[in-house]
């Protein structure tokens, strides 16, 4: 153990801010605390990539501390500043040094309910294992199988409803995981949830990417409620950049069983090929997967 009880090389730490790095045991929240309680917060993820000599690297940190800003307007809670946010998790890499892949996340709720201490704020990080070592946390980048699910509301529900957060990381991810349980019971690994006019949305954790021919679509953000994905934009700037369309569209989920290659994306396991959908096989050249993984940065 070194200086604040902390491994040598922790496989996950906290930062809390107004108390700096802890163990990933310490106590952080009250039970008031209405991110708890209410699930009254936002909060955001980054990849985390350190080398074998201890140095790490946030991949698009810049762009994720962006997102989780508009999160916290949206929701009316004072955040940190983007430098007091840079501060706690320069911070927390300063006692990170083990290699391999980790992934970042900045939280940020109302505070307690019967407090007026204001917002609570911190960062945790965790590691994930490191590829062609530890295969599991990583298999999803060689193609996972997907079911699709009703979000049970039409593709514009978010149109004209600023109150339903549309776009908005928050912390209310009870549906998300209750989807991710249906999914396993189902026989699969994600889900890829679908209006009920008949577009595709986004996953519980990922954004959507599929591909005919030489042409990426994505799906809109806006009055379909989506959260901009971070890694999304990343892989269409770099497509673009090498010469091919990419367009921002609803996508009728029937247009999914003519695709040439279907991608759940996220910041921490990247582009995740859909292999299967619905039972149903699904195209991936080999040649595509290794370039998506290369537009995304991995």
């Amino acid at each position: 153990m070194g200086a604040m009880g902390l491994e040598l090389t922790p496989l996950a730490l906290v930062a809390v801010r107004g108390r700096g790095v802890l163990a990933a045991d310490e106590p952080v929240l009250y039970a008031d605390d209405l991110g708890v309680t209410r699930g009254d917060g936002c909060f955001d993820t980054a990849r985390v990539v350190t080398d074998d000599d201890g140095v790490a690297r946030i991949t698009g940190l810049a762009a994720h501390l962006d997102r989780l800003a508009a999160s916290a307007a949206a929701m009316d809670i004072v955040s940190p500043t983007y430098d007091q946010w840079a501060e706690l998790i320069g911070d927390l890499l300063t006692a990170w040094h083990t290699p391999g892949e980790a992934v970042l996340k900045m939280v940020l709720t109302r505070g307690r309910e019967r407090h007026a201490d204001g917002p609570t704020a911190y960062v945790t990080l965790t590691h994930r294992g490191r590829p062609g070592r530890d295969a599991v946390p990583f298999a999803a980048r060689e193609g996972i199988s997907v079911v699709t699910l009703s979000k049970g509301h039409p593709s514009d529900a978010y149109a004209a409803a600023p109150w339903l957060l549309g776009g908005v990381k928050t912390l209310s991810y009870a549906v998300n995981a209750a989807a991710q349980r249906e999914a396993i019971r189902r026989g699969a690994d994600d889900v890829l949830f679908v209006s009920t006019d008949g577009y595709c949305l986004d996953g519980p954790t990922s954004g959507l990417i599929v591909r005919h021919g030489e042409r990426l679509r994505t799906t809109p953000t806006g009055a379909t409620g989506l959260l901009p994905s971070v890694t999304v934009e990343r892989i269409v700037t770099a497509a673009r950049q090498d010469g091919l369309i990419a367009e921002d569209t609803l996508i009728p989920v029937a247009d999914l069983l003519h695709a040439d290659g279907i991608w759940l994306v996220s910041s921490g396991r990247g582009p995740a090929p859909v292999r299967i959908l619905d039972g149903q096989p699904m195209p991936m050249a080999e040649s595509w997967r290794q370039r998506m993984l290369g537009y995304a940065g991995f």
